[in-house]
């Protein structure tokens, strides 16, 4: 639920504050430190660049037009999300659970770029499983 109307955008003054002083001074790409996620991106912030802090660093936000009437936490997260591979949902699948697990081995390289680049084309496309098709499966 969006805050109402009458009342008017949330913000913190020093803000503003802020943002005036870098605008006399005419340093737009210097980066503002705010530790405020709360407050609406005003449009007075264009062309400002503001780090937002996530609990951890200061994230860098570049304010635009588009962001108006959105609040500074939306373009700074705070969770980093380390997407699933298809490899680690195959292998948690294929082994019992406290199996060890064993680290890939990687081939010697040699000093010749030829030789060695042409050796690991073919070992990578020799140690990919073969994909079974449905025709081939009857």
């Amino acid at each position: 639920m969006s805050r109402s109307t009458w009342k008017g955008p949330f913000y913190e003054d020093y803000l503003l504050k802020k943002a005036e002083d870098v605008r006399k001074s005419g340093k737009t790409s210097q980066v503002i430190k705010i530790w405020t996620r709360r407050s609406t991106i005003l449009p007075e912030f264009v062309g400002l660049t503001f780090g937002v802090y996530n609990g951890n660093k200061f994230i860098p936000v570049s304010v635009n037009e588009n962001m108006i009437g959105h609040k500074f936490g939306e373009f700074s997260p705070t969770r980093t999300f380390n997407s699933h591979t298809v490899t680690t949902k195959s292998d948690t699948k294929s082994k019992p659970i406290g199996a060890p697990t064993s680290a890939p081995t990687s081939a010697p390289t040699s000093t010749s770029g030829d030789s060695s680049s042409a050796k690991t084309e073919e070992k990578s496309s020799a140690e990919k499983p073969k994909v079974e098709t449905k025709e081939e499966k009857k």
